[in-house]
C-alpha cells in the first residue's frame, strides 16, 4: 500500500467524529457483512475493512468519495480527495455508478430529516415491534433502522411499516418513501419484460423465437469460449461423519458433464469449511470476467434457512455469497448473467434425516430449507431445491432429485434453444409431480435476469 494512500486515510480518519463513522457504516451495509461493521468503532478500522473488501485502494477512491459526499463532508472531499460537490453530482448521474443503493440513501436521508421529537415518536410506536433495549434514549435513528432490518420490519422492497409510522406526524417523509417505491416499480416493470421461448418447439418454433429475440436484444450474448466459469462447491465428507452427504458426487459429475458440454470452464471444490466457501466464492468474484459471458455457481451442502454450512458446520449467508457478484463488487460481470443453483441439506441436529423408499433408487435423504430473499440486483438468477419451510430429497445412489432433473432437462432442452428460466420451470413441474411415498418437493426460482439466458450448444453435439 502506498504511503500517500495510507496518509490520506489517516487524515480523513482524524477529521471524522463518532456520528459520522456510524453513518459511513450504515451506508456500507450492502458491501460489508453486518457482523464486521458492528465490531468497528473508529474510522481507521472501518477503512481497513473497506480495503479488505477491495472497496477502496490507492487507485480506487470512488467509494470513499461517494461516502464523504453522502455524509456532506464536502470539505474533506475537496481538500483531501481533490474532488467537489459538482463533480460527484455529475459522476453519480451515470447509470450504475453509485455504489450506495437508493434504499440505503433513502433511509439515511430520512434519519437526517427527523427531529429529536420525531425519533422519540418513532421509538414509541415501535415499542411492541422491537426489543426494548434497542429503543433506548441514546439509540440513533440509524441504529433503529438497522434493528428494524434485523427483525425484518423493513427491507428494500417493503417499507410499509415505516410509512404507517411516519404518516401520522411526518407525512412529507411518507411521500418521499412513496416516490422511492414508485421509482422502483417503474424500474423493475421495465426490467421484467420477458420474450417467451416455448418449451414445445415443434408447436411454436423455439429456434425461430430465439432468433427473433436476439434481433430485439433480449438474449444475453454467449459468444466467448469458454462462456464463463462454472464453479461447483460440493460438500460430501463432514467432520461429523453422521452428516456425510452420500449421492452428492453423482450430482457433481452430472453438472460437470453438462457444463463442459456447454463450453464452460468447470471447476469443482470439495469439502470446504464455512470460511473457505466464502473465500472461494469471493476469489471468483475478483477474477477478470471481461472475456466471459456468464458466471454459474452450484453449491451442494447442508444448510439452515438462508445459510450454507461448511464441513465444519460453520454457516455462510447465501446473500453474502450472491452479493459478491453485484455490478459494484464484480464490475467485469456487470450486465452479464450470474446463476446460482443451491442444493443445501439440513443437518440432523436440526431436522433428523428422513429415509423413504423411492420407485427406483433406494432410500432418499432429506435436504434443504431455501433462500427466502436475495440482494435486489439485476442479472442474477437463483434456483433453490425447495420453497421455504419444506424439505427436498437426495438419493445416496443416484444424487438429488432436483439436480439430476435439472441436468437431464438441460441436455434435452438446450439444443432446442430453450432459455434457462423456462428450463428451471420445467424442472419445478417435474419435481413437484413426483410422489415419493407421499412426500412432495417444490423447487423455487428467484430471478432478476433482464433478458433470456440461452446456452449455446456446440453444433456437433446439437446435431446428434
Amino acid at each position: 500500500m502506498s504511503t500517500d494512500f495510507r496518509k490520506l486515510l489517516f487524515e480523513v480518519s482524524e477529521a471524522l467524529v463518532t456520528e459520522e463513522v456510524s453513518a459511513l457504516k450504515f451506508l456500507s451495509q450492502d458491501h460489508v457483512p453486518r457482523g464486521k461493521l458492528e465490531a468497528i468503532h473508529e474510522p481507521k478500522a472501518f477503512f481497513e475493512v473497506l480495503q479488505e473488501k477491495d472497496m477502496i485502494g490507492a487507485g480506487n477512491l470512488f467509494f470513499l468519495k461517494e461516502l464523504l459526499y453522502r455524509i456532506h463532508r464536502i470539505d474533506l472531499l475537496t481538500a483531501r480527495l481533490g474532488s467537489s460537490r459538482e463533480e460527484m453530482e455529475r459522476e453519480l448521474q451515470v447509470p450504475g455508478r453509485a455504489q450506495v443503493s437508493d434504499y440505503r440513501q433513502l433511509l439515511y436521508g430520512i434519519a437526517e430529516d427527523l427531529t429529536s421529537e420525531d425519533v422519540r415518536n418513532v421509538k414509541f410506536l415501535l415499542r411492541k415491534q422491537l426489543p426494548k433495549n434497542k429503543l433506548q434514549e441514546n439509540a440513533s435513528m440509524l441504529q433503529v433502522f438497522l434493528e428494524m432490518e434485523i427483525n425484518e420490519k423493513i427491507k428494500e422492497d417493503n417499507l410499509t411499516m415505516l410509512k404507517d409510522i411516519l404518516q401520522g406526524f411526518r407525512a412529507d417523509i411518507k411521500k418521499k418513501i412513496d416516490a422511492y417505491e414508485e421509482k422502483r416499480r417503474e424500474k423493475y416493470s421495465r426490467e421484467e419484460v420477458r420474450y417467451p421461448v416455448s418449451v414445445y418447439p415443434e408447436e411454436q418454433g423455439a429456434e425461430g423465437e430465439a432468433e427473433a429475440a436476439k434481433q430485439y436484444g433480449k438474449i444475453y450474448k454467449m459468444k466467448n469460449n469458454p462462456h464463463g466459469y462454472c464453479l461447483i462447491i460440493n460438500n460430501h465428507i463432514f467432520k461429523n461423519p453422521c452428516h456425510n452427504r452420500e449421492g452428492t458426487l453423482q450430482d457433481g459429475e452430472a453438472v460437470k458433464r453438462v457444463f463442459k458440454w456447454l463450453q464452460f470452464e468447470t471447476v469443482e471444490h470439495m469439502d470446504l469449511e464455512g470460511k473457505k466457501i466464502y473465500d472461494t466464492v469471493e476469489e471468483y468474484s475478483k477474477k477478470d470476467h471481461r472475456n466471459m459471458d456468464c458466471f454459474v455457481c452450484f453449491i451442494f451442502s447442508h444448510g439452515e434457512k438462508d445459510k450454507i454450512k461448511g464441513v465444519d458446520d460453520e454457516c455462510v449467508n447465501i446473500e453474502d455469497l450472491v452479493s459478491r457478484f453485484t455490478g459494484t463488487n464484480c464490475p467485469s460481470l456487470a450486465g452479464k448473467p450470474k446463476v446460482f443453483i443451491i442444493q443445501a441439506c439440513q443437518g440432523s441436529e436440526h431436522h433428523p434425516s428422513v429415509a423413504v423408499e423411492s420407485d427406483s433408487s433406494g432410500h432418499l435423504e432429506v435436504d434443504a430449507s431455501p433462500l427466502t430473499s436475495i440482494p435486489d440486483r439485476a442479472d442474477i438468477l437463483i434456483g433453490m431445491a425447495t420453497v421455504e419451510d419444506y424439505l427436498c430429497y437426495r438419493s445416496p445412489k443416484t444424487g438429488s432429485v432436483y439436480i439430476q432433473s435439472l441436468c437431464e432437462k438441460m441436455e434435452s432442452l438446450c439444443p432446442q434453444y430453450v432459455d434457462l428460466a423456462t428450463i428451471l420451470t420445467e424442472v419445478n413441474s417435474e419435481v413437484a409431480t413426483k410422489d415419493i411415498k407421499g412426500f412432495k418437493q417444490m423447487p423455487k426460482i428467484t430471478s432478476t435476469l433482464l433478458k433470456l439466458l440461452i446456452f449455446e450448444v456446440p453444433q456437433c453435439k446439437a446435431d446428434k
